[in-house]
């Protein structure tokens, strides 16, 4: 039986990751996304063993991959460990047996929780870095860990490791590199070529924020910036801070479709929703959480997206427009 860990790329797919590996030595590290899992997961043997962290289910695709989780699970082992609210068509019973799921928490607590038993103390760690990469450190779990630990060296390398996997983008290699060193208990600041990338990708940063303002767009209610130098998710969440439009979207062209991020400003705003909801539209598919969303769509049809996000919101805050979004 082959052991499959099929993860996210971002610091919390990573952390969830190395803590699977811990317990899972000898697992193949892939690392996938929500449009292609289900095409990744037909590499697998319904005999092997597959662990699935931080992957949301793709509505497009959801009957599919249904169908090959039940492949799996009935001959072979799936363990699908996941954070993301579910497509509104799926529910609990529609999922493997072994299927560990929470909002508000991080993809690398649950993991912790489930493989505790097999851990080290010292992987107590990479559950914090987990949470720190994914905003969600302020659960009762991720703060009774921190005290076992001075949290401000937790930061610190927290800060090493989300900086790094920013500037490595598309590195593969890298990335899997890191959930290895991390398995294996080795410090972010330990490791001297993630330690350089990420000071390079902070001054990169640094120097970015200051031009950010400059290539915002208004659209009601909603903000928007294409192509920036930035990675998405970390551009869509500068453009709320610099605007006080209830959502904001950072997008990248990608051959025939466009890439998107966004981010809130209103708690009113359900983004995992909004994005289910209108991505289908043009020709795309989206998703995620209610304050963190992204998704993809057909090039042609990006000012369109826009402009029906836009009354969507609007709608949402009961037309208020103008106030929200000067900056």
């Amino acid at each position: 039986m082959d052991v499959w860990l099929f993860i996210h790329d971002d610091v919390d797919g990573i952390c969830a990751g190395a803590l699977s590996l811990a317990a899972n030595p000898d697992a193949r590290i892939f690392f996938t996304h929500p449009e292609g899992l289900l095409e990744d997961l037909r590499l697998v043997k319904d005999t092997d063993k597959v662990i699935i962290c931080d992957i949301s289910l793709d509505e497009e695709r959801i009957q599919g991959t249904l169908q090959r989780f039940t492949d799996i699970s009935n001959k072979g082992e799936l363990i699908y460990i996941d954070h993301h609210p579910l497509p509104e068509n799926v529910s609990k019973k529609d999922l493997p047996r072994k299927t560990i799921r929470k909002l508000g928490v991080s993809s690398s607590e649950l993991v912790y929780t489930f493989f505790q038993s097999r851990l080290a103390p010292m992987h107590i760690r990479i559950a914090v870095y987990g949470a720190i990469g994914d905003y969600m450190d302020d659960t009762p779990l991720i703060q009774s860990l921190m005290k076992k630990w001075d949290k401000r060296s937790l930061y610190f390398e927290a800060g090493i490791l989300v900086q790094g996997v920013e500037g490595l983008e598309n590195d593969y290699d890298s990335k899997r590199r890191i959930v290895q060193n991390l398995a294996n208990n080795m410090s972010p600041s330990l490791d001297e070529d993630l330690v350089k990338t990420a000071l390079l990708y902070t001054r990169r940063e640094e120097n970015a924020l200051k031009e950010l303002k400059n290539h915002i767009n208004i659209e009601g209610n909603v903000a928007y910036t294409i192509d920036f130098q930035l990675k998405l998710g970390k551009t869509a969440t500068y453009i709320t801070k610099l605007t006080k439009a209830a959502v904001s979207v950072a997008a990248e062209n990608q051959e025939d479709i466009i890439e998107m991020s966004m981010r809130r400003n209103d708690k009113r705003v359900d983004l995992n929703k909004l994005m289910r909801s209108l991505t289908p539209k043009f020709g795309g598919s989206g998703g995620g959480h209610p304050m963190a969303a992204g998704g993809r769509i057909r090039k042609d049809t990006f000012q369109q997206f826009i402009g029906e996000l836009d009354q969507n919101v609007t709608a949402i805050l009961g037309g208020k427009k103008e106030a929200e979004t000067e900056f």
